[in-house]
C-alpha cells in the first residue's frame, strides 16, 4: 500500500463557530458532533478566536480510493504507529484516510511504516 506524505503544516483546533473560518482554504477538515466543533487546517489559516489549538501536525494519506469493503487498513497503520509510541489524529473522507502525526514523530512514523511493507512517496 502506498502512502503520500503531504507538505502541509497543520493545526487541530476546537472552535465554537465558523464565523472567522476561511471555508475555501485547502486543506480544510471540519467535524461537528452534538458537543463539539473541530477544525483541521493549515496552521497559517487558524482562526483568531479558537477555543483550543494543537499545532505541529504533519499528514500523509493512503494513495488511491479505498473501497468501503476494505477492512483493517487504518487499524494496521495505527497499530504499527502505536507500537512505536506515536500518537495519531485520523481523518477519513469518502475516498481515503489521512493520518496526522506530530512533526517531531514524522520520520520515525515513516520509517516504521516502510519497515512494515508500506511504500512512502
Amino acid at each position: 500500500m502506498k502512502l503520500e506524505v503531504l507538505p502541509w503544516h497543520l493545526s487541530v483546533c476546537k472552535i465554537d463557530s465558523l464565523k472567522w473560518t476561511e471555508l475555501c482554504s485547502k486543506p480544510f477538515f471540519l467535524s461537528r458532533t452534538d458537543n463539539e466543533l473541530s477544525l483541521v487546517c493549515l496552521t497559517e489559516n487558524v482562526p483568531a478566536d479558537v477555543l483550543n489549538e494543537e499545532k505541529g501536525w504533519r499528514a500523509f494519506r493512503i494513495e488511491g480510493t479505498l473501497d468501503f469493503s476494505m477492512v483493517g487498513v487504518l487499524s494496521k497503520i495505527t497499530g504499527i504507529l502505536a507500537g512505536e509510541n506515536i500518537g495519531i489524529f485520523a481523518i477519513s473522507t469518502f475516498d481515503t484516510d489521512y493520518i496526522l502525526v506530530k512533526e517531531k514523530d514524522l520520520e520515525s512514523a515513516l520509517t516504521a511504516l516502510r519497515d512494515n511493507g508500506f511504500q512512502v512517496l
